[in-house]
């Protein structure tokens, strides 16, 4: 991860002094890693412990990527904090966020051609493509509030699932192009990334300092599983209720509460998790049927970090 993080700024450099004052700060701030890390843990399990230079690549061009989103959600969701730090929105503004964000996109896209990475690119740009269209899939139902579980589904796998994917499946084509190992890390990646989102969405309903406040997502009209589960399992009148209250009057905060202490009692919160271990013990299924290496072990780490961590 140290040698890793010297390449990603490298990856990151530009000859405007703006631009390296900003990735400056955007690095000095960074999250969890995951991602780096499942394109690496990914690598070594399939390759006995070794790791190359398109496996590097293949991490930088990932969080490269999943940069330069973070740094336009930010813009569209009109957010000023990240991480407990201030935005590039909130410091820079708008315009230059968005800027920015295109300049890290372009730049984990020429890292993959300027070395002929193409398999690479490939799996990449279709990790693009699906979280724009799991973004604005979500935005269209939330007009509507009509989302059904399988809707949901859709949307958080676009939306999210669709980067940890490609985050195993780049580790898997580093070391082994053109491998069944490719698509079954893939399969592996969108499970973990299923079960991360909707434990993110059980924040929502929590009382734990998270980084974001709680009730966030109803206030932005975001149909998530708990509030899903509910919806379809209430009485007539408790939906006109609900869909009232997340329509008309999700700016009002005594309101939110009473949606939240509503989702809780209905068990929307304990169908979310249930559905969250489900997502957990498929992933863990498919790692069971490659030899134990400290490689394993740490995926299977990383698999149960995603539903057990407190933000």
């Amino acid at each position: 991860m140290e040698l890793f993080e010297t390449k990603f700024r490298e990856a990151m450099s530009s000859k405007v002094a703006l631009l390296n004052r900003i990735t400056y700060y955007i690095v000095n701030r960074k999250g969890k890693q995951m991602r780096p890390m499942f394109v690496f843990l990914t690598a070594k399990l399939l390759s006995n412990g070794e790791v190359n230079e398109r496996t590097y690549r293949g991490a930088s061009v990932i969080e490269l990527i999943h940069t330069a989103t973070l740094v336009h959600d930010d813009v569209v969701d009109e957010s000023s904090k990240r991480r407990g730090f201030f935005s590039i929105n909130a410091l820079w503004k708008n315009k230059i966020a968005v800027l920015v964000g295109d300049y890290l996109l372009s730049k984990g896209l020429l890292l993959s051609i300027d070395n002929e990475d193409f398999d690479l690119l490939k799996i990449i740009s279709v990790a693009v493509r699906e979280m724009s269209e799991g973004e604005l899939l979500q935005i269209e139902k939330a007009r509507r509030l009509d989302i059904t579980e399988e809707v949901y589904y859709d949307i958080i796998r676009q939306k999210t699932a669709t980067l940890i994917a490609a985050c195993c499946s780049l580790g898997a084509c580093s070391v082994k192009p053109d491998s069944l190992e490719v698509e079954v890390f893939r399969e592996f990646g969108e499970l973990c990334g299923m079960a991360f989102q909707i434990k993110d969405d059980l924040f929502d309903y929590g009382e734990a300092k998270i980084g974001k406040p709680t009730g966030i997502d109803i206030k932005e009209q975001k149909m998530t599983l708990p509030l899903i589960y509910t919806l379809n399992n209430c009485s007539k009148e408790k939906k006109r209720w609900l869909i009232n209250s997340v329509k008309n009057h999700n700016k009002d905060k005594k309101r939110v509460k009473e949606v939240i202490a509503f989702v809780k009692e209905s068990g929307g919160l304990e169908y979310a998790v249930s559905k969250m271990l489900e997502f957990k013990e498929r992933a863990l299924h498919i790692l069971k049927s490659y030899p134990e290496s400290p490689y394993r072990s740490s995926l299977e780490l990383m698999v149960n970090y995603v539903v057990d961590r407190k933000k």
